[in-house]
């Protein structure tokens, strides 16, 4: 290989005409192994014959895949967190728990939730995600109608180990899932869209526990319970449609004819991607993943963003609360806008907008540690969300952009998203009671987390992918495929010298 190729991310509206372009710097055995593996369903058509079929093709996309994928995330976000919501209806109180043991309730679902995760993505790839995503669900269900059944602090706990345990799979095996779909520089704008449904479910889930409530008495339960029992209820039904809405890679997924089947594939291959594609597991995908630095940067920006999200998400209707408002009140303020920045799929520049919104976070809890003001506290949680909601997509984007390999990815993003997740057991704990009202030991480690990890690592990571694409645009790192074939320098994945990591 003389000289590496620029794949950098483009925009997201880079035709496949451009993408031929790219194709013509390869050398000339690529492009006939690839013609050999996926033939060109669009051969000899002009160029802006092929810009509509491409745009064509995303739409359909995106309409069949990201608006189900978001009502799965919505719910599950909604079931993971409206214990918070549950607390302010007498939870506490009436299954006579103490501080620490509400705080236990929370821990231990980031426990048995961080811990499956990365086992998840090897299972979602060997069962297909119309399978997996769907039984999933009906578990975490199942756990979640029973939490509404529990009359002591023994088996609220219990409930909750079995819902981290079961709910393990979805956040980071729809990211991996939709990673495999889409271009690198598509992707971050549909992660994005996709966690979006987090920020709705914090409103959402204040409104309809604040509805849900008003049935306190109802069979002789408290309002809180029927929280529990209803929302579980409709997460096994949606659970049950999914057996039919949620689709399978692109070399499976059904909705496709065979023309654009190989349209997505050679678009992603196109983009030095092959995730779309069957491979069988190895354990070295795993050792892969154990060894590559960049495994345990994305672990260390994602417990910045991950750990603060929780903490807010867990205590906001508390914090609330404490601001003057009331139950009911509390709920309907627990809405909040959620500013996610679509630049860096355009611009490739990811480790810039994780350092520029996490500014807002710091801003906002520093906000909240200086000031009793209701009006103050209250922007001050505004740009919290703001400084947390829009990184963690960018950062799974950031990571799912720089590791290719079928499993390795999705090893990877389990690794990452999980360690993230184990960092909610911090998060359960640093809102104590006798902190009210200004919690100021939870906002200052809210704020410790933003700006070491979260602003710290997002520059330690740029910087290192910085100079590591300036080794390969230098030559440094041509030596890597000396001796090799086309097929073999493929299955390098990342390691290709001509692969260039998006900053």
């Amino acid at each position: 290989m003389d000289k590496p190729t620029t794949t950098q991310d483009s925009s997201s509206d880079q035709s496949p005409s451009d993408h031929e372009k790219n194709l013509d710097q390869r050398p000339p055995d690529g492009i006939a192994q690839l013609n050999e593996e996926v033939p060109d369903p669009d051969a000899g058509l002009s160029e802006e014959e092929r810009k509509k079929l491409d745009r064509a093709l995303l739409w359909k996309l995106d309409v069949r895949l990201i608006p189900w994928l978001c009502l799965l995330y919505l719910i599950s976000f909604l079931d993971r967190t409206n214990i918070g919501n549950a607390k302010i209806e007498g939870l506490q109180q009436d299954l006579k728990m103490s501080n620490n043991q509400y705080n236990n309730t929370l821990t231990i679902f980031f426990i048995s939730y961080a811990l499956s995760e990365p086992l998840t993505q090897i299972l979602l790839k060997k069962f297909r995600p119309s399978i997996f995503l769907p039984v999933t669900m009906i578990l975490w269900g199942i756990c979640m109608t029973t939490m509404g059944l529990v009359h002591d602090y023994g088996g609220l706990l219990t409930v909750r180990f079995f819902l981290g345990l079961t709910e393990a799979g979805l956040f980071p095996g729809v990211n991996y899932f939709l990673s495999c779909w889409y271009k690198r520089s598509e992707f971050g704008i549909r992660a994005a869209i996709f966690f979006s449904a987090a920020a709705l479910a914090g409103s959402f889930g204040g409104l309809l526990a604040a509805a849900i409530a008003n049935m306190d008495g109802v069979g002789g339960k408290p309002g809180w319970a029927w929280i529990f029992i209803l929302e579980g209820l409709a997460t096994i039904v949606i659970a049950f449609l999914s057996f039919w809405m949620v689709h399978d890679f692109p070399d499976e997924a059904t909705f496709l004819t065979e023309d654009d089947r190989r349209r997505v594939i050679r678009r992603l291959k196109l983009d030095q991607q092959s995730s779309a594609e069957h491979e069988e597991f190895k354990l070295d995908y795993l050792w892969a993943s154990l060894r590559d630095w960049k495994t345990y940067t994305g672990m260390v920006i994602y417990m910045g963003c991950d750990g603060a999200l929780y903490a807010f998400s867990l205590f906001l209707p508390t914090i609330i609360q404490q601001m003057g408002y009331k139950n009911t009140h509390a709920q309907l303020l627990s809405c909040r806008n959620n500013h996610s920045s679509y630049i860096a799929d355009r611009t490739g520049k990811r480790g810039y907008c994780n350092m520029f919104m996490s500014l807002f976070g710091i801003i906002g809890f520093a906000m909240l540690l200086g000031s009793g003001d209701p009006h103050v506290q209250y922007a001050g949680t505004f740009l919290g969300a703001m400084g947390i909601y829009p990184c963690i997509p960018n950062t799974i984007s950031w990571t799912a952009n720089n590791v290719e390999g079928v499993y390795k990815r999705g090893i990877s993003l389990g690794f990452v998203i999980g360690w993230g997740n184990l960092n909610g057991i911090v998060s359960s704990n640093i809102y104590r009671a006798e902190d009210k009202p200004r919690f100021k030991p939870g906002h200052s480690v809210v704020l410790a987390y933003e700006a070491l990890w979260l602003l710290g690592g997002s520059i330690l990571q740029h910087l290192l992918l910085r100079r590591e694409n300036a080794k390969r645009l230098a030559g440094k790192r041509n030596s890597w495929v000396e001796g090799k074939t086309e097929a073999e320098i493929d299955k390098l994945g990342d390691k290709r010298p001509d692969f260039l990591y998006t900053l």
